[in-house]
């Protein structure tokens, strides 16, 4: 039988999500707490990869399991196992041929940003002084829309046979002293959200204008872009399935 698991996590203390040798993940630590608490050798596939430092509101995975068990308490026990930094929200019994990471719709990912230093979000959103102008931000967000290929925001040598996505939803919005850019997509290039984010605090800073964002894109360079902000800004918060309600 094939379950999916609706989890969370703090990622500061991670190498991403993806198991690595000699550094800590939190697939392994996943993967050890199951294991663990159904007492067999269990393998988990995640619905996508988050690098170092990057958190998850809400991520999906999936295990096989031959026998049913009691979804609750299983919950209950993998909580009191896990570290601090991991919750477990549910675990859904799927169709056998469901997949997290090929099966998603949409993802969507939100990048804060703290205009006024504090000291309680130094790991969870990243201190930007500078004044960014958010109107231009926005109309720039806009011009993702007109486009499919993002090659100029994927991390180069990535193994991936294409460069498209659809970008369903892509803008800023200000409260007080937090900036959050929230975009969605059918899927994401490896580093795309910061390379965006990135290129979108240069138009902010005027320091590109959204003639060159839009060139940017076409000329599919990822030198020409901007910087990679810092992951601990980043949040994966939604993976949408068709089987699956919200």
């Amino acid at each position: 039988m094939r379950y999916f698991i609706k989890l969370a996590y703090n990622g500061t203390p991670y190498h991403g999500w993806q198991y690595q040798p000699n550094a800590s993940s939190v697939q392994e630590t996943l993967n050890k707490a199951i294991s663990t608490v159904l007492n067999s050798e269990i393998s988990i596939m995640g619905a996508g990869r988050t690098d170092t430092g990057v958190h998850a509101k809400e991520m999906y995975a999936h295990f096989d399991f031959e026998t049913p068990f009691d979804i609750p308490n299983i919950v209950h026990k993998l909580n009191s196992f896990l570290p601090k930094d991991v919750v477990v929200y549910n675990i859904i019994a799927v169709p056998d041929e469901a997949h997290a990471r090929f099966d998603a719709l949409k993802r969507t990912y939100e990048y804060h940003i703290n205009t006024f230093k504090d000291p309680f979000l130094q790991e969870q959103s990243w201190y930007f002084h500078q004044k960014l102008d958010v109107e231009l931000m926005n109309k720039a967000a806009k011009l993702l829309f007109n486009h499919i290929d993002f090659q100029c925001f994927s991390k180069v040598n990535t193994d991936v046979n294409t460069f498209d996505c659809t970008i369903f939803e892509a803008n800023w919005k200000q409260i007080n002293n937090q900036l959050v850019f929230t975009i969605s997509a059918n899927r994401f290039l490896r580093n795309m959200v910061r390379s965006i984010v990135g290129t979108l605090v240069n138009v902010g800073l005027h320091k590109i204008t959204l003639d060159d964002f839009n060139t940017i894109i076409e000329n599919k360079n990822r030198d020409k872009a901007g910087f990679s902000v810092p992951a601990h800004g980043l949040y994966l918060t939604e993976i949408e399935y068709g089987y699956i309600s919200t």
